[in-house]
């Protein structure tokens, strides 16, 4: 009985395996077709209708501080999509690996235009203020240094940098997203105030992705210490 068992969940496991491959392969023939400049365009939309809801009085009494939030949160969730583009290919043979620059280039826009509600229409440019609310607020302080961590991130996001700095000395400056996409995390729990169930949910997707990361990349290092 127990062999008969071990052979049934090894043919339910090969069915599954090729279920996977079957998804995969879909997916990869369509995106092959998908190119990724229509993101840019795209990815505007959400931004565009987020103001206009705004001037329509759509967003309640305090439409400057919903669509700072609004935004802030499409940006983590860009970001977050960001960091799951390779543990999709190497877990599930998923490769959208070409839209990653475009999904990454659109969350720091989307940061940058979050800033920019909480400058010009939350603050209205008191700069002092604003100082005063950096350096006493942890979550103002922690989201400012995750925005901070992508500024270079996004200006090296271009085959001219890759070139000049180098493939080894990139990936390393690029890594700087795990530290950004964390911060953004903990931005949002400190945010809502309370551990409440959506950015707990972020926080818990963040780090489960960089676990996955963190897997794969051991056992590469071990495979490759056992061809060696």
């Amino acid at each position: 009985m127990r062999q008969q068992t071990k052979v049934v969940r090894c043919i339910e496991t090969l069915q599954m395996n090729e279920d996977t491959m079957t998804i995969s392969k879909a997916i990869n023939n369509a995106t092959r077709r998908i190119p990724a400049w229509p993101l840019y365009i795209l990815g505007t939309l959400p931004i565009i209708w987020a103001f206009y809801a705004g001037i329509n009085g759509l967003w309640g009494v305090d439409p400057a501080k919903a669509i700072e939030r609004q935004v802030g949160l499409w940006g983590l969730q860009l970001l977050i999509a960001s960091l799951a583009i390779t543990p999709l290919r190497n877990y599930l043979n998923i490769n959208l690996i070409k839209y990653r620059r475009a999904i990454g280039l659109l969350t720091f826009f989307y940061i940058v235009v979050h800033l920019l509600v909480w400058i010009v229409l939350d603050f209205q440019f008191y700069w002092a203020e604003m100082w005063g609310d950096i350096v006493k607020r942890p979550y103002i302080t922690i989201g400012m240094a995750g925005f901070i961590a992508m500024i270079p991130l996004a200006i090296t996001s271009n085959n001219r940098s890759i070139r000049k700095m180098g493939p080894q000395v990139w990936n390393k400056l690029h890594k700087l997203t795990y530290f950004a996409v964390i911060a953004g995390g903990v931005h949002f729990l400190m945010v809502v105030k309370g551990w409440q169930v959506e950015p707990m949910f972020y926080l818990a997707a963040i780090f489960g992705l960089l676990f996955l990361r963190v897997i794969h990349t051991r056992q590469n290092t071990a495979k490759r210490r056992v061809m060696a």
